[in-house]
């Protein structure tokens, strides 16, 4: 198991967005999910999704592709923990119980161990409370990179922007790493 990294936030603090128009977690990214995560105890966060009209697959039920980016999230959010730059490798997820409209799905994700460059997490996902009946399970590796993979594969001008972007100076002087 790694460390958490010495300048990771506290248990009960509220992570914000790793970037202002990401579909998961951004604040800008129109019809996006805006999860919230916050971190736990540990090398754990809590995230809350609430599901709208808009997140339906079958008639009143949530989508299983907008569940699985749900879990993405809150699985990525645990890097910010131990101070990694990541992405998703692989997402597993297993749907146990339908997710009603309306419902709010409380997901508590951990890292579970590091080789190499890999990170694995795990996650539940329960219905309408911490305590809920389990709706979602997922794993997840994720991949450790450089700023370079972004600046590579990423487009140039939103690239930019992100590293304009005073929030993510803010994260990444906290971290030591850039967004």
């Amino acid at each position: 198991m790694p460390d958490k990294h010495p300048n990771a936030p506290q248990p009960g603090t509220k992570l914000g967005s790793h970037y202002s128009r990401c579909f998961g977690c951004g604040d800008d990214a129109l019809g996006g999910l805006r999860v919230s995560s916050t971190v736990g105890e540990g090398l754990s966060v809590t995230t809350e999704f609430t599901v709208t009209d808009n997140h339906q697959g079958a008639p009143g039920l949530a989508h299983g592709g907008l569940l699985a980016l749900a879990f993405d999230e809150a699985l990525g959010a645990v890097n910010w923990l131990i101070g990694a730059i990541a992405v998703t490798g692989r997402l597993e997820t297993d749907y146990l119980l339908p997710v009603p409209v309306g419902t709010t799905l409380h997901i508590t994700a951990q890292c579970d161990g590091i080789s190499g460059r890999k990170i694995y997490t795990s996650a539940v996902g329960r219905l309408d409370g911490p305590e809920g009946e389990v709706a979602v399970r997922a794993t997840a590796i994720f991949i450790q990179v450089g700023v370079d993979h972004f600046l590579e594969n990423g487009r140039l001008e939103d690239v930019q922007e992100a590293m304009h972007d005073p929030e993510q100076l803010r994260a990444a002087r906290a971290f030591e790493v850039n967004p």
